[in-house]
């Protein structure tokens, strides 16, 4: 460190170019101290998006003191009722389930049949029920949901809990999640594996494409689980009025929802899931795409909900204080929750038990699920643990080839969502045969959708210093943006004073990726040009960094709890550049365009389609549609240029049609796999938008000068 001090200093004594530091919120190592107030730019797009949910919980929060008496509550769970359905709705018919027993175990103490059945159409479940040996008559049943396992219930730590249960009397179903044992939804025949990885990659990637449509993930994962109590009613060993549901991590998910949509489920258990979102965002974040609500926040709905529905029936909320579901937030929730069954005339109806341990079963917990389940259920006994042999895998295997999609041809997730987006796209095309009123609508419908708020001044900008270079400068600074958010920006200005146009140069890999001292920006710059360079939130300084084998979706899962998005935001940033530059002396305000590469180029369309101040614009490898995302299984998009429900109102190619009469140029332009769009993919997406913007819309798919499609930009 010593060495490098000393060898600074002698090259600025002889002269030397300083070292340029391009960061604006970060001093970075000996060249500058940080900024205490921008120490972690990494977490701002998180604390900013936390902050927006947490307004909306707020909201809640204020109405759940309110609540004093009986009829109150109840009117609380009528309400939380119909939003459950509104946010997992529409709910599918109930179509015949088909159930068929592929096989049949005999085992000491007890039976096991492996079923399979349709919760939907050709949309394959895969279970076991474990019957107790000499069972008569009609006794209480379990439905057992299973947490983020690649074996589901045939994992040891599952079958224990199975087999405890049924020993004690129960019958027990237990069955595949979603993307998990026989049920993979991107299953690849050839490497007998899923084609985008883990079951929790399997349920975002899923989600993701939902999301787009307007529907949540949970929908499924929910109805399944309506579907196989539909089937226990069918049988004859099973007391319709003594159903039980519980299971741990996406396991505690699913019974959180079954039991507070399926007024059938008198007991429910839910293990190592419920906290409050609050909580949540301040430690994890969100997870899985089956753990997001769509709008959940926004519409008033919490953990707590899920369980406060259901009051007075029983209800054990199942918790372990070292578990990444934070024990405060499960503390806090149970606390609210307890107060709503003692109000309804049943405190004895609701607990917490919780014991010392990591996110997982505990002997301590389990035993007090027993406990609950034999004394709601009316099925006296022993609550003692006991370790029994398991079955391997092989044993519970359901199908003849270990999969539904192979052995079955099941529908998937895609294919239901696919069919389920046809009426929306059918709509858009509709829509877009009066295109006068058609794109109006369409970006009134954008600004809703993607959370867009038109900037309002805040605090001055934060000059942080520049660099002198050959004729202009790199000046540094820190923009207001929403919030408390700070957008991190480059000015590349020349020396002469003189007004002159802009641009705002956005890159998705960062404001320095095509800053260097003779790169792509100082080209612009000697050709007259004032350049922007800003990090919007979720790149750059800001960028967020994900955790290795977690998909890079929490930002986008977070902003549509709000009802909000990070395009949507970064749409507005985009302007607040936009205004930085309106009142600069060496700018002239009616001269400003906007270059977008990569990722962050459908948010400064978004800008573009908002925002008519902007004077053109130039979008670099953008992703073409979001149609694209929804119509193929496999994508390759970052999510944090989506808008959570788009597809019901528009669609980028809206946008892009709406920019018109201004001009737009968009080169090599890019499918929903990174991929370079084929002249065909450009018409197909794009076809009403070249017929409607005429010489106005330029499409490349070849490389080109970068100054010379801007200069056809600004002089028609």
């Amino acid at each position: 460190m010593i060495n490098n001090l000393c060898l600074l200093l002698l090259l600025s004594v002889v002269g030397c170019q300083p070292v340029e530091d391009l960061s604006v919120l970060d001093g970075g190592n000996f060249r500058g101290p940080s900024w205490i107030d921008w120490n972690d730019p990494g977490l701002m797009l998180v604390h900013h998006l936390n902050d927006l949910t947490r307004d909306c919980l707020a909201s809640r929060e204020a109405e759940i003191g309110n609540l004093k008496s009986a009829d109150a509550w109840e009117k609380r769970q009528a309400k939380v009722r119909q939003t459950l359905d509104q946010i997992l709705g529409p709910w599918p018919a109930r179509s015949p389930l088909n159930p068929r027993i592929t096989g049949t175990l005999q085992k000491d103490g007890y039976r096991v049949e492996k079923i399979v059945f349709e919760s939907m159409p050709n949309f394959y479940v895969t279970g076991a029920i474990f019957i107790p040996e000499g069972h008569s008559g009609r006794g209480p049943a379990i439905l057992d949901v299973i947490g983020h396992s690649t074996q589901a219930f045939r994992r040891d730590l599952y079958q224990n809990v199975i087999l405890n249960l049924v020993h004690k009397g129960f019958v027990v179903f237990a069955i595949d999640p979603l993307g998990q044992g026989e049920r993979l939804q991107y299953f690849d025949p050839q490497s007998g594996k899923s084609t985008v990885g883990s079951s929790t990659m399997e349920h975002s990637h899923a989600g993701v494409q939902c999301f787009l449509t307007g529907r949540s993930l949970a929908r499924y994962f929910t109805w399944d689980g309506i579907r196989a109590i539909d089937y226990l009613l069918t049988r004859p060993e099973v007391d319709p009025h003594r159903i039980g549901v519980t299971g741990l991590s996406g396991g505690g998910t699913q019974t959180s929802y079954i039991g507070a949509v399926d007024q059938r489920v008198l007991a429910a258990a839910p293990t190592g899931f419920i906290t409050s979102l609050s909580r949540l965002l301040g430690s994890i974040g969100p997870q899985d795409a089956e753990q997001v609500f769509y709008h959940g926040p926004l519409l008033g709905i919490d953990h707590a909900d899920l369980l406060e529905v259901r009051a007075p029936k029983p209800t054990l909320q199942v918790t372990t204080t070292r578990d990444f579901f934070s024990i405060q937030g499960a503390r806090e929730t149970a606390a609210e929750v307890r107060q709503v069954f003692e109000v309804l005339g049943h405190p004895e109806h609701f607990d917490q038990v919780e014991d010392d341990y990591e996110h997982g079963f505990t002997k301590k917990n389990n035993e007090a699920t027993y406990a609950f389940l034999q004394k709601s259920l009316d099925l006296p006994g022993s609550v003692q643990e006991t370790a029994y042999p398991f079955l391997t895998e092989a044993e519970l295997t359901v199908t003849e080839t270990g999969q539904v999609s192979t052995s079955l041809q099941s529908e998937t997730v895609f294919s239901i969502n696919r069919q389920e987006a046809m009426p929306l796209l059918k709509n858009l095309e509709d829509s877009r045969r009066q295109l006068a009123d058609h794109l109006p609508r369409a970006v009134r419908e954008a600004e809703h959708l993607s959370g867009y708020r038109n900037p309002q001044p805040t605090m001055a900008p934060v000059f942080r210093g520049q660099y002198q270079r050959e004729g202009y400068r790199v000046e540094k600074w820190g923009l207001p943006g929403e919030g408390q958010t700070i957008i991190p920006t480059l000015v590349f200005a020349p020396d002469d004073p003189a007004p002159r146009p802009a641009i705002i140069y956005v890159h998705g890999n960062g404001k320095t990726t095509d800053a260097a001292a003779g790169g792509t920006i100082e080209e612009l710059v000697r050709s007259g040009y004032i350049v922007a360079a800003p990090d919007l939130l979720g790149y750059g300084e800001t960028s967020y960094k994900f955790k290795q084998g977690h998909a890079p979706v929490q930002p986008f899962f977070n902003s549509l709890m709000a009802g909000r998005s990070v395009a949507g935001i970064n749409a507005g940033d985009a302007v607040r550049v936009l205004k930085f530059l309106q009142e600069r002396d060496d700018v002239k305000p009616g001269e400003i365009g906007a270059v977008a590469v990569g990722d962050v180029a459908p948010a400064l369309l978004h800008a573009a389609a908002f925002e008519q101040q902007i004077q053109w614009l130039v979008l670099v490898e953008s992703l073409l549609d979001y149609q694209s995302i929804v119509m193929h299984p496999l994508y390759d998009v970052n999510a944090n240029s989506l808008v959570a429900g788009a597809l019901t109102a528009y669609d980028l190619p809206d946008l892009l049609a709406s920019v018109a009469p201004r001009r737009v140029a968009l080169l090599q332009p890019r499918t929903q796999l990174r991929t370079a769009a084929s002249r065909d993919q450009i018409t197909a997406s794009l076809g009403f938008v070249q017929q409607h913007a005429k010489d106005k819309l330029r499409v490349e798919t070849k490389e080109i000068e970068l100054k010379q499609v801007i200069q056809w930009c600004v002089n028609p």
